[in-house]
């Protein structure tokens, strides 16, 4: 009996090996490591990505995996590189809670809050240890300070091994924004065509087409660019202002992520693309030219003529020194959301419409 019952188990292991051989052969990735994450199919975890300390202080990045039981896309999702527009942080964070193995084919690597420090002393634009923009130095440099470092470390460990990035942002504490995204053309129009499918998918009725980005992926600068200058189509996205956490512009974030994993089939469901968004080309930004106290006379979303009066200037007592006009005729996509500021300061960011037709190719 005992011989029967060895003999069974050896042909049903012997059958299952082709099986077992196969499901992984057609698996690039049975299990995944990002950063101090590992994990197996249908497993999710939490982590860092670990910094180390060079010219300044080391740094650890949190970082979730959620490995789906079926394989698929590795799609990364960021957020934070700016850590006072909240939003897109909460709306990472919702994600987290939300996405579960089971529901996923592919694999979703989450960075929810890259710029720590800023978040901590809620400090806007920059990184407080270095002074630096974290979403300007891609693809990075172990040898330079904390910002170089960490966009490094993010390139290698999650740009390289994802196959698609959204990058999420929304409104700093002194900027009132309506949402929208943008399209990084790049003149690869495989990834171009993917790209642009993201945004419609992704769902924001505004879309930046970002033409003029760098080319060169050693010279990526920004981590949304990073990926398509290495042939991963990405999107950036922006919703949220003056640093609020409005349940609107969660609920954008979040459905654009889950309408985008169902256009890449990591998840079940109709993939909803937006039909008729506005496309953005150009965009124009006004630098304060003096310092002083801001006043607004337009809203987000605006539509504004060329020249038009946006807003103006005072000195510390009241007196006009400064009106602002419109750079172009199109739509305020921000505008200073607080009265403080000094020379060079953006006052306002517009966009004229355009269309996508003359870079789809």
């Amino acid at each position: 009996m005992k011989t029967t019952l060895a003999l069974v188990s050896i042909l049903v292991v012997a059958l299952a090996l082709p099986a077992m051989a196969a499901a992984q052969a057609g698996d690039r990735h049975p299990t995944m490591k990002v950063g101090t994450v590992t994990v197996a199919r249908g497993q999710k975890a939490s982590g860092t990505l670990d910094v180390p300390a060079g010219s300044d202080a080391a740094t650890h990045i949190p970082v979730v995996v959620i490995h789906g039981v079926r394989p698929g896309p590795v799609l990364a999702l960021v957020s934070g590189a700016h850590g006072t527009e909240y939003s897109s942080i909460i709306s990472l964070e919702r994600l987290i809670d939300q996405l579960e193995p089971a529901q996923i084919s592919g694999t979703v690597i989450i960075v929810p809050l890259v710029n720590l420090g800023s978040f901590e002393q809620r400090v806007a634009h920059v990184n407080p240890t270095d002074g630096k923009s974290m979403n300007r130095f891609y693809p990075g440099n172990m040898t330079g300070t904390q910002t170089e470092r960490a966009s490094a470390i993010i390139t290698k460990e999650v740009v390289e091994q994802c196959d698609h990035l959204m990058d999420l942002h929304g409104g700093d504490t002194d900027e009132s924004l309506r949402p929208y995204s943008y399209w990084t053309v790049t003149g690869n129009a495989a990834v171009d065509r993917v790209s642009h499918d993201m945004a419609l998918a992704f769902g924001l009725d505004h879309i930046i087409i970002s033409a003029d980005r760098p080319k060169d992926p050693n010279q990526s600068r920004y981590l949304e660019n990073t990926a398509t200058t290495r042939g991963k189509p990405s999107l950036a996205a922006e919703a949220g202002y003056a640093g609020t956490v409005e349940t609107d512009d969660v609920n954008a974030l979040v459905n654009g992520c889950l309408n985008v994993m169902r256009y890449l089939k990591m998840m079940a469901g109709e993939v909803k693309m937006i039909e008729h968004p506005v496309w953005i080309d150009p965009v124009q930004a006004v630098t304060s030219e003096v310092g002083g106290m801001f006043y607004p006379l337009v809203k987000r979303g605006t539509y504004a003529a060329q020249g038009m009066v946006v807003g103006y200037v005072t000195d510390y007592v009241g007196k006009k020194i400064l009106d602002v006009r419109a750079p172009l005729a199109g739509v305020v996509l921000f505008i200073r959301a607080v009265p403080s500021l000094v020379k060079g300061d953006t006052l306002v960011s517009m966009g004229g419409v355009g269309s996508d037709a003359k870079y789809l190719k």
